[in-house]
């Protein structure tokens, strides 16, 4: 009997920790899991560090000092990821953008990823945009 392969997604629910930039760790995380796509349903935590990206700016900006991670969401492919973050600073004031790399785990970081093992994530330039958007493709079924 031949059955075909289960190409449902898959939770994988994590725990950073202190010291770990969390576009890398999560970027390394899928592929350490063998799949070519994820997205990111959750996160929240806390930064001493992070780098954001606004809206329409070329570079990231640097928060440095005890920072809630508030939101964490985006996608996971063998390009990187994109991934969008919202943080509190100690009085409150709300900070979102593009996560970047060196954002730096100060305690905990605990993330809901949703592997997608039946689908390729990657980036290509856009001409519409200027920027590498993902581009989405299904893996054939065997």
């Amino acid at each position: 009997m031949t059955t075909a392969p289960d190409f449902s997604p898959r939770p994988l629910p994590l725990r950073l920790q202190p010291g770990d930039d969390l576009r890398r760790a999560l970027e390394a995380q899928v592929v350490a899991s063998g799949v070519s796509a994820a997205f990111v349903v959750a996160g929240i935590g806390s930064l001493r560090t992070a780098a954001i990206r606004l809206a329409g700016a070329q570079n990231a900006s640097i928060l440095d000092g005890d920072m809630e991670l508030l939101t964490l969401s985006g996608s996971l492919g063998v390009d990187g990821g994109h991934l969008h973050l919202s943080v509190a600073d100690t009085q409150g004031r709300v900070t979102g953008g593009h996560a970047g790399y060196g954002c730096i785990v100060r305690t905990t970081a605990e993330i809901l990823l949703c592997l997608l093992p039946d689908w390729h994530f990657s980036r290509a330039p856009d001409a519409a945009t200027g920027w590498n958007e993902l581009a989405i493709r299904r893996h054939p079924s065997p």
